[in-house]
């Protein structure tokens, strides 16, 4: 009989794997080393001959691990990025180790089953409705595409083109209505979509970034009978503002307009009690989209699409061919997304869910919530600082200002990014910068499921440290 071939390899991978995360606690959060260096620890030779499976594992592991972030550790805070729970890592292994094609029922029944079970849950857990159909995607960015997609497909039969048959030419003009602290892969997935700049009307916002009901009104108002996306937030990405459902989704029917709501992180706020009230109203929308490897923790890629007309949605996407068979019964997941063949993405939302239970991801979202507003207010009481933004949830803004006393952009703008660089290059903490409104900011998002209070106090006093040490030698 021979060898297993996968032992070796596979043990490998465990004992890394294992080795990897034990160093969450202590190792430095962010990747410093320069982009050279990391280059040099790489075999770039298109190699001649093969290696053994566990000799090419050890090398990948001693050439990847010194350029990556321990954005699994309770201290990484730069991106909307979540850790890993151990069930969805040790899904996430199954499924790459079963290796099964889930675009189709017939070529993986266990596959798509697992995805109509988690796909029941997460609609219970977002309070979306029962009705709906979604999709299991890479991400928010192809949730929104997926989405938008159908919107797009919806608005046209509604106005009488049939956009399936006939495509753009001719058809007639869609407005896109959206405020101006969108996120990026909304513009990204109506540029996949064929729109324009022009298709999209960008309304102003408050202070916090939330769309202005009066502004969309006075829009509709302008052009009643244009058809019509109006795409919403559920968590702008700064500082966690909510648009008002409650005030702009009936009056977007109103015009038959379709709501869409962009909730890459956000949209979880309906899964707790504390802050479900953010959500009001935001079960009427037409479209919702989020990710799962972002507030549920589990491993990339995941994101989840849901569509309230389930006709338009299957319509939109659905090609049959002779070789795929379908019997009628079973869900096809192909019918549902923009892909064919695909990961089997249900088994590590199945996991991770059945790992927490309703309590659990309840206490998961309050968590973070609540370290990120005690990262700001122990921040606030630095000197040389400024919120810009106290979370709503789990984002907070702050800036550094110029110790010169000078009120000049540019100087809080330098003074910002040297404290952020101060801090990343201390290991103990890893942020970004960004802007919002036009100020240069550091954006505090708190998604990992491993931040302790023993990860806010650390933060807290690497910032401390770095904003004394730039304000000493700047």
């Amino acid at each position: 009989m021979k060898p297993n071939p996968y032992i070796k390899p596979l043990q490998s991978a465990f004992d890394l794997s294992n080795e990897f995360l034990e160093s969450l606690d202590e190792g430095a959060v962010g990747a410093n080393t320069s982009y050279t260096d990391l280059k040099s620890l790489w075999d770039w030779n298109l190699p001649q001959q093969g290696k053994s499976p566990e000799e090419v594992i050890e090398e990948l592991n001693r050439s990847a691990v010194p350029g990556l972030s321990l954005n699994q550790s309770g201290r990484f805070f730069a991106w909307v990025i979540g850790g890993s729970h151990p069930s969805a890592i040790a899904a996430d292994w199954l499924t790459s180790v079963w290796d099964q094609n889930a675009g189709l029922f017939a070529c993986t029944p266990s596959s798509s089953l697992v995805e109509e079970i988690a796909g029941s849950w997460l609609k219970k857990l977002l309070q979306i409705p029962d009705e709906a159909s979604f999709a299991f995607v890479t991400g928010c960015q192809m949730a929104n595409f997926t989405c938008l997609n159908v919107a797009r497909n919806h608005l046209f039969d509604q106005a009488g083109w049939d956009f399936e048959s006939e495509g753009f030419y001719g058809a007639p003009r869609i407005r896109i209505i959206c405020g101006d602290q969108k996120h990026n892969t909304v513009t990204r997935a109506l540029r996949m979509l064929g729109f324009g700049s022009h298709s999209v009307i960008e309304l102003p916002s408050d202070e916090n970034g939330k769309l202005q009901v009066e502004a969309v009104k006075n829009e509709f108002e302008n052009d009643p009978n244009v058809p019509t996306m109006v795409i919403l937030q559920a968590g702008e990405i700064h500082t966690g503002a909510f648009d008002d459902f409650a005030a702009i989704i009936p009056l977007a029917h109103k015009h038959k307009a379709w709501v869409h709501i962009d909730g890459a992180f956000g949209l979880w706020a309906a899964a707790s009690p504390t802050y479900s009230h953010l959500m009001i109203g935001a079960l009427h929308a037409d479209s919702w989209a989020t990710d799962g490897h972002k507030w549920l923790n589990v491993p990339y890629d995941s994101g989840y699409a849901f569509i309230a007309h389930p006709a338009s949605h299957y319509k939109t996407f659905t090609s049959l061919a002779g070789y795929l068979k379908e019997d009628g019964k079973a869900r096809d997941q192909y019918n549902w997304t923009p892909e064919l063949s695909r990961r089997a993405r249900g088994y590590a939302t199945y996991a991770v869910i059945k790992e927490l239970g309703v309590i659990g991801i309840e206490e998961l979202i309050d968590r973070c919530c609540s370290h990120a507003k005690a990262i700001v207010d122990g921040i606030r009481l630095l000197p040389h600082t400024e919120v810009l933004g106290y979370p709503i949830i789990n984002q907070g803004v702050v800036r550094f200002i110029h110790p010169s006393g000078k009120d000049e952009e540019q100087l809080h703008e330098k003074f910002t990014e040297a404290v952020i660089e101060a801090i990343n290059e201390s290991g103990e903490a890893f942020f970004q910068p960004s802007t919002f409104k036009g100020k240069r900011c550091m954006r505090i998002s708190v998604s990992g499921w491993r931040t302790n209070e023993s990860d806010v106090r650390r933060t807290i006093a690497a910032v401390e440290s770095a904003v004394t040490q730039i304000a000493e030698i700047i």
